[in-house]
């Protein structure tokens, strides 16, 4: 089966089938990898956490799943530069480590087969999970509880004490928002490793999976521009540039949409 389909196919099911959609993303870079191999090991990942987890009320039991993540290798990588094999859920699954977002849908797709209540919240710069209804949110990496004044302090470590938290960082996410959101790491994490062919098929399903932002437009763009595609550049360009009220950047992008020959060449 065609990857991108059996992706987008998975959010059609019922339940919307998240996890096996990250594997079809994996197989999408590597023809190799079977998304059913790495289901399986979701099962026994589920049969040795479900034996291990307290006997608690349903709704208590997201942090214990999380910590028993935590025991059993699953944490976040820390090694410097980052490499897509940090958002790839095979090599996740593989390596037993990862970014917050990718470890936070293996934690979902457990609640689920467990029936644990759990949700994503889709936190800036470090995706969080919540029990609903629940005062706090949980970090996927390692289960630590997260109250607004630790919310405060990690949104001020990424990005500075000028950005101030607001109900918009603590929304829900649902699985299409997170699939995009995991497009976009994986596009960023290609780039950043020199692979522009790898991160435009990740930049061209940001486009499928949702409504589509001025910086998916720019980062796609400038993928054309390494690839030496100006028509494809200057579309995505000129979408940017509908899309976006900044007045600053609407000059940048008329100057180098300016600078475009007019010849066409063949997009790759």
């Amino acid at each position: 089966m065609n990857p991108r389909l059996a992706c987008l196919a998975c959010l059609e099911r019922e339940p919307v089938a998240l996890l096996e959609a990250t594997l079809w993303i994996a197989a999408e870079h590597d023809p190799v990898v079977e998304p059913a191999d790495g289901l399986v090991q979701v099962r026994e990942l589920q049969r040795e956490i479900s034996s291990n987890l307290p006997l608690l009320p349903l709704h208590e039991l997201a942090q214990p799943l999380l910590r028993q993540l935590n025991a059993l290798g699953f944490q976040q990588d820390d090694y410097h530069p980052l490499r897509p094999q940090v958002a790839l859920m095979d090599k996740v699954l593989q390596r037993r480590r990862g970014q917050p977002l990718p470890l936070a849908i293996l934690a979902l797709e457990l609640a689920q087969r467990l029936s644990i209540p759990l949700e994503g919240v889709n936190f800036p710069g470090h995706f969080l999970l919540r029990v609903p209804g629940a005062d706090h949110l949980l970090d996927p990496c390692g289960g630590r509880r997260l109250y607004p004044v630790d919310c405060r302090e990690l949104l001020a470590r990424q990005f500075g004490p000028q950005l101030t938290l607001n109900a918009e960082h603590l929304r829900s996410a649902s699985p299409m928002q997170m699939l995009q959101r995991l497009s976009r790491n994986l596009r960023q994490l290609h780039s950043s490793n020199d692979n522009d062919l790898a991160a435009l098929v990740d930049a061209e399903r940001v486009m499928q999976l949702g409504p589509a932002q001025v910086g998916d437009y720019l980062a796609r763009a400038t993928l054309y521009q390494h690839l030496d595609c100006p028509q494809a550049e200057r579309f995505d360009l000129e979408h940017a540039l509908l899309l976006t009220d900044d007045p600053l950047q609407r000059l940048k992008l008329g100057e180098r949409l300016g600078q475009i020959p007019n010849g066409k060449r063949s997009i790759h």
